[in-house]
C-alpha cells in the first residue's frame, strides 16, 4: 500500500456531501431550476442552441417497473432523466416507450413541470442511498448519511505513477472508524478541470464561481514574454506561494484589475508576444485554487457557512473516476473513495 497524506478536512452539517469537479460550480443552480444558468456560462452562443438548453426537460420513471426501465435504458445514472434538450424530448420519449415495449416493461416517462435543481438532485440521490446524476452532461456523485457534526479527514493514497511520477491512487473522505465488510460503486464523477471538490450540498448554494467575496481581484502573467511585459506595465513579482516567477499585481479593485488585464492582452496581441495571462476575482473559486497552488498536495478548502468544502487535484488530469463507498457490517458508512490509478 502507498504512503498515505491528509490534504486537510470538511464539514458537512447537511448530511449530504457532494463530490464534483470544483471548475464546473459556477454552473451549479443550487435550490434554482438550472434553467436560470445563462447558456453563455456553458460557452453556448447560438441562439437555437440556448434555446434548446434553457427549454430542456427533466422526466420521471413511473409505473411498476420503473427501476428496471431507468436501468435497462442506460441513458443517464440515477433514478431520473435529466436536460433532456427540448427539441430532441418527443424522441426521447417515444424511444424510451419503445424500449419498454420491447423488454415487456410497465413504465413511462413524465415530464417535470419545472426542471430539478442541482441541490434538489444531491438531496434526492443521497436519500435514495447515494449514487451519481447528471449536471449539464457531467456526472456528479451525492451520499448522504454523512456525520454532520464533526470534521471529517480527506486522506489520499500515493503510488508510482508507472514512469511519469508519484500520482494519487486514491482520494477518500473518512468518516468512521471500522472494518470494511463491503464497498459499493456510486458512479463515475466527471472531471474537465483536474480537480475533485468535496462539499455539503447546502454550502454549495453559498458558493461564489467568479463573483468577488470582497470586491476585489488580482492580476497574474507569465511565460515567455513575461519579463518584458514587467518592464512595460512596472509589475512585480505576484509574490504568491507556489507561482514562482509569475508577475502581476494582488488586491486591486475588480475595474482597475481588469483594466490592467485588458491593457496586457492587447499588448500581447498586437505585439505577437507569447503570454499568458490571468483574471483572477476574489471567489470562493479564487480562494480555495489560492491555497491548491501553495499546497505540496495540492489540495485547498474554504469555509461556506458551517460548511468547509475542500478541492484536491487529481494528479491524473481529467477524465472519469470511480467513486466507492465502504461500509461496515451493518450498513455504516465508513468512507468514500474516488480512485484514480484503476479508473479507465
Amino acid at each position: 500500500m502507498g504512503k498515505m497524506f491528509e490534504l486537510g478536512t470538511i464539514r458537512c452539517p447537511s448530511g449530504t456531501l457532494v463530490l464534483i469537479d470544483g471548475g464546473y460550480l459556477g454552473l451549479w443552480s443550487g435550490d434554482q431550476s438550472p434553467a436560470d444558468i445563462d447558456p453563455a456560462s456553458l460557452g453556448i452562443a447560438d441562439a437555437a442552441m440556448a434555446a434548446d438548453v434553457t427549454g430542456a426537460v427533466d422526466f420521471v420513471v413511473t409505473g411498476p417497473d420503473a427501476s428496471e426501465a431507468v436501468r435497462s435504458f442506460d441513458r443517464q445514472p440515477g433514478s431520473m432523466l435529466h436536460d433532456i434538450p427540448a427539441s430532441k424530448a418527443a424522441e426521447f420519449e417515444a424511444t424510451f416507450d419503445g424500449h419498454c415495449r420491447s423488454a415487456g416493461l410497465d413504465a413511462r416517462l413524465e415530464a417535470l413541470p419545472v426542471r430539478e435543481a442541482h441541490a434538489h438532485r444531491a438531496r434526492r440521490t443521497g436519500e435514495e442511498g447515494g449514487g451519481s446524476f447528471l449536471m449539464f452532461g457531467v456526472p456528479v456523485v451525492a451520499v448522504g448519511g454523512v456525520p454532520r457534526s464533526r470534521r471529517l479527514p480527506v486522506l489520499a493514497t500515493r503510488v508510482d505513477g508507472d514512469g511519469v511520477g508519484e500520482r494519487w491512487s486514491e482520494i477518500s473522505v473518512r468518516m468512521s472508524e471500522g472494518q470494511v465488510t463491503s464497498s459499493v460503486s456510486l458512479g463515475d464523477i466527471g472531471v474537465d478541470w483536474a480537480g475533485v471538490l468535496f462539499g455539503d450540498v447546502d454550502a454549495l448554494g453559498l458558493w461564489q464561481h467568479d463573483e468577488p467575496v470582497d470586491g476585489l481581484a488580482d492580476v497574474a502573467f507569465w511565460g515567455a514574454a513575461a519579463d518584458e511585459a514587467a518592464a512595460t506595465f512596472a509589475a512585480p513579482e505576484l509574490g504568491e506561494l507556489g507561482e514562482d516567477g509569475v508577475r502581476g499585481w494582488t488586491g486591486l479593485p475588480v475595474s482597475e484589475a481588469m483594466h490592467r488585464a485588458c491593457a496586457l492582452l492587447r499588448w500581447k496581441d498586437e505585439t505577437g508576444r507569447r503570454m499568458a495571462v490571468d483574471f483572477r476575482p476574489h471567489s470562493h473559486h479564487w480562494q480555495i485554487m489560492r491555497e491548491v497552488r501553495a499546497s505540496q498536495v495540492e489540495a485547498g478548502s474554504v469555509e461556506l457557512g458551517d460548511a468547509r468544502v475542500l478541492c484536491a487535484m487529481t494528479s491524473w488530469g481529467d477524465g472519469f473516476f470511480p467513486v466507492i463507498a465502504d461500509l461496515d457490517s451493518s450498513g455504516g458508512l465508513l468512507a468514500v473513495r474516488v480512485c484514480f490509478s484503476d479508473a479507465p
